[in-house]
């Protein structure tokens, strides 16, 4: 498995794993503009060629918060989503952010011990922040120094 910055010829992929994983996807558009968006920064991780999963985020100001992360339901349960948080997080240090913030929804328990795992807290509630279906989500933090 190979970790990179997300590029063009990535968006097609990581659109179709947005379509397969989430019941409000980001549009193929949507994920291209990410391109050209000075705060963002996505990774992906893919083998043999094919995006297995990805992570996109924004900074402003030394704060960071998470947008989206998915890895292809073929690929659980073998370490990339943290694999892909653990880069995020260097590489968000070596450009001058010192937290990364999520939303998560309630329900989601593999996703929550992942995170609570890899040193997120939980910082809030958002009620009713999903819809299809509604749910709240817990925002979880990460801090660390710079």
């Amino acid at each position: 498995m190979n970790i990179t910055r997300m590029n063009e010829a990535h968006v097609p992929q990581v659109a179709a794993l947005e379509k397969l994983c989430f019941s409000d996807p980001w549009s193929e558009n949507s994920v291209a503009s990410e391109l050209n968006n000075p705060l963002s920064l996505w990774l992906v991780a893919e083998e043999n060629g094919a995006v297995c999963g990805y992570v996109g985020s924004q900074t402003v100001m030394g704060e960071t918060d998470m947008m989206n992360i998915a890895v292809h339901p073929d690929c659980r349960r073998r370490g990339i989503a943290c694999a892909l948080l653990g880069e995020l997080v260097n590489q968000l240090s070596e450009c001058g952010s010192h937290i990364l913030r999520l939303e998560v929804r309630e329900s989601n328990v593999p996703a929550i011990a992942l995170y609570k795992s890899m040193g997120f807290a939980q910082l809030g509630l958002r009620k009713n922040y999903y819809r299809n279906p509604k749910e709240n989500a817990l925002i979880l933090g990460k801090e660390w120094e710079i």
